[in-house]
């Protein structure tokens, strides 16, 4: 007789056995299963053999209701041959996928003594154990997908599929040009996966430990090798323990601000000594105790770098990097957020003759192409009247947020113009107590003024910026996707840049702000949704991260 836990599993198990076929841990899948549905009460989608002649066994690792919810099962652990049927009225139709990315429809557990979950917590270890060995012998059979690089001069190609990259890049720099790489990456904190695991149920339980992801980062930078990293959601403990110290180990210097409040992560730059000086690293907080609109966490980071072989000693070149805020409801604070970060490059960025070194801006911007932020960042100008918070990110189709944004969006304690750089004029008022009387006098006809200007719904930035990426496939039209999760597969991280004039068509008045500019060579290839879902969304086996890493390469212009 059955244990009453299993007999709990279901009592219209239709099953049977032959001595061929039997149902294992550790065998890919046939190629005979076909899809039958999801189960509300099992944690994974459940195969169906087109032959139903087949017995069938409890597997010996089956324990108690919990026990069995837990086990990892995957369809690539099944022997060829194997399968099991077990019937449901709301069950799909025969050949459609499994709806693999829905919640799972209850949580009640069975209790378990300490004794069982002592002896559980054994066998779960030993099976990971066993998967992990089995996976290690049937390593060519990993579903991956490949990502081939985009070039745009056929100089930058001949270096890339150079062996000897350290040979082609004195070459480059002994013609005068200086090439560099720029990787943005939002590596998945772990305590904010832990925290939101209902986005990772289509995930093997093994997969979202970070001893095991942690390696997959660490490679997938080792094998893309930018001059240039921009990280975000850097895990602050793991950031001390391993992080800094294995990419210092690859010939980085890192950089590193940890987001205000109790949030334990935060955002990095890290770039290769070989290829660039540090000249200023400027932290942007963008939580305000005094501002109630300014009360979220995140956080910005705005490096100066110099880079070495280079003719001219005082070419610098502008980093930024951010993690802007999800909610898609508080278009006011992207905005505003934006902006703050936006300020600080522009103390950062001018030169000595008045014009701006070239800037490049990473991050994980929680928007969407072609939402009112994103155009902002490109185009240079917003006109935000009457536009609804719950918009401004294009994050939902049929946004929940209808508030209007207000004008101004910001208070102007915040010391930030419409503009986006830091006003000092009321600075220098206050340094100047002789002039208090005149002004006093002046202030109702300033006022009259001035009134349209700070009423003013437009918002404005002084940078040329370009996108790397299209945000869409030419030949097919299909997105782009830099992020896929059980709810989502968009893109929302960008990789911003300064062009030279020949390299995108000019914004009118921006032609002479800039110190040169940057050309764009070489691009590493985004995903469509399709194609990530073909090794189960992200993060999988090779990709330990529920985004892409963004990696471009460019090339320093001067006037």
């Amino acid at each position: 007789m059955l244990p009453r836990h299993v007999q709990r599993l279901g009592r219209d198990w239709i099953a049977h056995w032959n001595g061929s076929q039997i149902l294992t841990w550790n065998s890919p899948v046939s190629s005979c299963m076909r899809w039958a549905g999801h189960y509300p009460w099992a944690s994974f989608p459940l195969p169906v053999s087109t032959d139903f002649s087949t017995n069938w066994r409890l597997p010996p690792f089956f324990g108690p209701w919990r026990c069995f919810q837990n086990s990892n099962w995957q369809l690539d652990n099944f022997m060829q041959s194997s399968c099991f049927h077990l019937p449901n009225p709301s069950m799909k139709s025969e050949g459609e996928e499994p709806l693999t990315k829905k919640r799972r429809l209850s949580d009640q557990h069975d209790a378990l003594t300490p004794e069982d979950e002592a002896s559980f917590s054994n066998q779960k270890e030993a099976l990971c154990v066993s998967a992990a060995q089995n996976e290690e012998k049937h390593s060519s059979k990993k579903r991956t997908v490949k990502r081939h690089w985009e070039y745009f001069c056929q100089h930058s190609k001949t270096m890339k599929i150079s062996e000897n990259k350290e040979t082609d890049q004195s070459s480059t720099e002994s013609e005068g040009n200086f090439d560099f790489t720029v990787m943005s990456y939002n590596i998945l904190s772990q305590s904010l996966l832990e925290g939101n695991s209902h986005l990772y149920k289509h995930c093997r339980q093994r997969l979202l430990i970070w001893t095991y992801r942690f390696p997959n980062i660490l490679q997938e930078i080792k094998q893309l090798d930018a001059d240039v990293l921009c990280l975000q959601e850097v895990q602050a403990d793991h950031y001390r323990t391993e992080i800094k110290s294995s990419l210092e180990s690859l010939g980085y210097h890192c950089e590193y601000k940890m987001r205000t409040g109790r949030k334990p992560d935060g955002c990095a730059i890290c770039f290769k000594t070989s290829k660039f000086s540090l000249i200023s690293s400027n932290p942007v907080e963008f939580f305000r105790h005094d501002i109630p609109l300014l009360d979220r966490d995140n956080v910005g980071l705005v490096l100066l770098l110099q880079p070495r072989f280079h003719c001219k000693t005082n070419a610098a070149i502008c980093i930024a990097n951010t993690h802007l805020l999800y909610n898609p409801r508080r278009g006011d604070i992207k905005l505003t957020q934006l902006a703050m970060l936006l300020a600080e490059i522009a103390s950062v960025a001018p030169q000595k003759d008045g014009t701006f070194c070239p800037i490049i801006i990473c991050g994980d911007f929680n928007s969407v192409p072609g939402s009112p932020l994103y155009k902002f960042i490109k185009e240079g100008k917003l006109n935000y009247e009457g536009l609804a918070i719950g918009k401004v990110s294009g994050q939902e189709q049929f946004p929940r947020g209808q508030r209007i944004l207000p004008i101004p969006i910001w208070p102007k304690k915040l010391g930030i113009s419409q503009n986006c750089v830091y006003e000092i004029k009321q600075q220098q008022k206050e340094e100047n107590p002789e002039e208090k009387l005149e002004e006093a006098i002046q202030d109702n006809t300033q006022e009259i003024v001035t009134t349209s200007e700070k009423l003013s719904s437009k918002l404005q930035h002084h940078f040329k910026l370009s996108s790397v990426y299209s945000h869409y496939f030419p030949e097919t039209g299909i997105p782009e996707v830099t992020t896929c999760h059980s709810r989502s597969a968009v893109t929302v991280d960008y990789i911003f840049y300064s062009a030279a004039n020949d390299d995108t068509a000019p914004t009118p008045g921006a032609e002479d702000s800039f110190h040169g500019g940057l050309k764009l060579l070489g691009r590493l290839a985004l995903l469509t949704e399709k194609d990530l879902w073909t090794v189960n969304g992200l993060p999988n086996e090779n990709n330990s991260s529920d985004h892409l890493p963004l990696v471009a390469e460019f090339r320093l212009i001067e006037r």
